[in-house]
């Protein structure tokens, strides 16, 4: 099955960093041994951008300062954090490494140049309820994740490259991250317009933390609501039409197909052994970035990110529910001298979409089990095997 959205294809990773000028690092809390992480994107020559929270229980830093009226035209990174509230921490370390780079916005003009302070927006997870509560990331852990994200720009600039900036998995602030009763994770995607289109060889690129409160699987046949979505067989291990009907109905008796609240809260009766440990009502949140190299204001950018959700909205059902904090920000790397006109950034909202669909999709597919929470994958795995 395959969306043949503008006959854009996916880009040479299929992931975030296929947008030129941006870089993306990971770290876990505690030096790797921690339960919770941060992913950061880094733009050293700084992003336009704009934001579109349709969460109700959101955690975000710095998010006013992307309104369109208000003086700060661009930012130098993105942190996507674990954590909670207390993830926010990670930020001080973002801000900490770019400084001391020589990253940021000149306050003092040309009087000054190397007072510079980094602009650093940031979105949280609610991911407290599996593993440790007490492991969150903090200073040290934007800090490394910084430095990994410039350290992977650096490489990808000088044509070498390294794996981690392109995975997808658990990695990073997708480490603690579930979705419904499934492992949810970190997932990315990207797609590039063909010649002879009016945005040919511009890139649309996602990366997106998955830990929603809804699911992320169709109840009627136990595949991933976002394959639909797919370009050039990207989802080539997954099954495209139905799984066997044992494995459906083992994803049914984990009440997976509604939220994280729990079966008994509303008078569901449910199977005990089917249970994970975050099957009561709990924080959730999918937060992410959707970027181009095209050209686009902070009113433009605001409005990749707001058409994103509908990306989101796709692939995670429900959505932008009370106990989501569902953040996506616009990022915006390009240079030319003119802004896209109307047409144009229509074409781009719908390509961004499409990218933040196929990213929740390969967050699931690639997530493997942790905390006592199964993956897609191994579930199907464990299911067939039994049969």
């Amino acid at each position: 099955m395959s969306l043949e959205l503008f006959g854009c294809r996916p880009g040479p990773h299929n992931a975030l960093m296929d947008v030129r000028g941006l870089g993306v690092g990971h770290a876990t809390c505690e030096d790797g041994s921690g339960d919770s992480g941060v992913s950061v994107i880094v733009a050293p020559g700084g992003a336009v951008a704009g934001v579109d929270v349709r969460g109700g229980g959101p955690g975000t830093r710095e998010t006013d300062l992307l309104n369109p009226e208000n003086t700060v035209d661009a930012i130098h990174a993105v942190a996507l954090c674990g954590g909670s509230a207390f993830g926010l921490d990670a930020t001080s370390g973002v801000m900490a490494v770019l400084e001391k780079h020589g990253i940021g916005f000149p306050v003092l003009g040309d009087s000054a140049p190397d007072k510079k302070i980094p602009i650093v927006s940031a979105a949280v997870i609610f991911d407290l309820l599996l593993g440790r509560w007490d492991s969150r990331p903090d200073m040290t852990t934007g800090a490394h994740a910084t430095r990994a994200a410039l350290r992977a720009l650096a490489l990808a600039e000088g044509d070498e490259e390294d794996d981690q900036p392109y995975s997808s998995d658990n990695i990073g602030a997708g480490r603690g991250a579930s979705a419904g009763a499934l492992k949810g994770g970190f997932g990315q995607a990207s797609a590039v317009f063909p010649a002879g289109t009016l945005l040919a060889g511009t890139t649309v690129s996602a990366a997106v933390v998955v830990n929603p409160q809804g699911g992320v699987v169709n109840p009627a046949n136990g595949v991933p609501w976002g394959v639909a979505a797919e370009l050039e067989g990207e989802f080539a291990a997954c099954p495209q039409t139905r799984l066997e009907e044992a494995v459906v109905e083992r994803l049914r008796t984990m009440n997976l197909w509604g939220t994280k609240i729990a079966p008994q809260m509303v008078g569901v009766a449910s199977d005990e052994s089917e249970s994970t440990p975050h099957s009561a009502t709990s924080l959730n949140t999918t937060i992410g970035v959707v970027a181009t190299d095209a050209t686009l204001t902070k009113a433009q950018a605001k409005r990749l990110a707001l058409a994103a959700h509908d990306g989101l909205a796709r692939a995670i059902r429900p959505a932008h529910m009370p106990m989501d904090g569902d953040t996506l920000f616009g990022l915006s790397t390009g240079s030319d001298a003119q802004p896209v006109n109307p047409v144009e950034l229509s074409m781009l909202s719908a390509v961004g979409a499409n990218c933040v669909e196929r990213a929740i999709v390969h967050a699931v597919l690639a997530a493997e089990s942790a905390f006592g929470v199964p993956s897609y994958r191994e579930l199907i795995d464990r299911t067939s095997n039994t049969e």
